[in-house]
């Protein structure tokens, strides 16, 4: 039982970043066809499966045990890191020293390249890429944690389809958004969770 509640938190954590991405979009008036929305779950499934593959093969190094700590300190390290992250990301300076895919997560809309008001299927493509990031480190972690690739992979493309979505319908009910920012601390915290509660159960 707790072995599929960790799956299922883990799924969450890694989703969870779409849901803020749609908030925002649903503000800003900003859509998100069919199309564009199943690219941007292709892409999260697609990098799962390489990166529980990539898993797969390293925990081949190891012992159960071993493997099962291992995959848990490095679901921990990677909350940590999106905890830090998402605590001093307010206190730097805008726009300095960040890539395409890190400005897309900080600023959603500017994933919207041509500044259309539609995330076009080209678009989406990018903004899949930026949501994923979280999910190369953590399917390393899952896979040696002994979670099935194509299990993992399905269930993260489809719940970060639904969170997407979600946040977009309740985005355009909103008219702050000056509490999303609380919401960028819970996914790392859920990592951290998971990769404690696999290294001492």
């Amino acid at each position: 039982m707790l072995f599929y509640t960790g799956l299922l938190l883990l799924v969450i954590a890694v989703s969870l970043d779409g849901f803020g991405v749609g908030i925002t979009y649903g503000m800003r008036n900003i859509r998100v066809p069919f199309p564009a929305l199943f690219i941007i779950m292709i892409c999260s499934g697609v990098i799962v499966v390489i990166s529980m593959t990539i898993g797969n093969v390293i925990s081949s190094w190891f012992t159960p045990t071993a493997g099962k700590i291992l995959g848990g300190s490095i679901l921990v390290a990677l909350g940590l890191f999106s905890l830090w992250n998402s605590i001093g990301k307010n206190n730097d300076e805008k726009g300095k020293n960040k890539n395409i895919l890190t400005t897309v997560l900080s600023t959603p809309d500017s994933a919207d390249l041509d500044q259309s008001g539609t995330i076009s299927t080209g678009e989406a493509f990018l903004l899949g890429a930026a949501l994923a990031l979280d999910a190369l480190g953590a399917g390393i972690g899952a896979s040696m944690l002994g979670y099935s690739p194509v299990i993992t992979a399905f269930l993260i493309a489809c719940m970060s389809g639904i969170f997407l979505f979600s946040g977009i319908r309740v985005g355009i009910i909103l008219a702050k958004n000056e509490k999303l920012r609380r919401m960028a601390v819970i996914p790392p915290v859920l990592l951290i969770t998971i990769g404690i509660l696999n290294i001492i159960v």
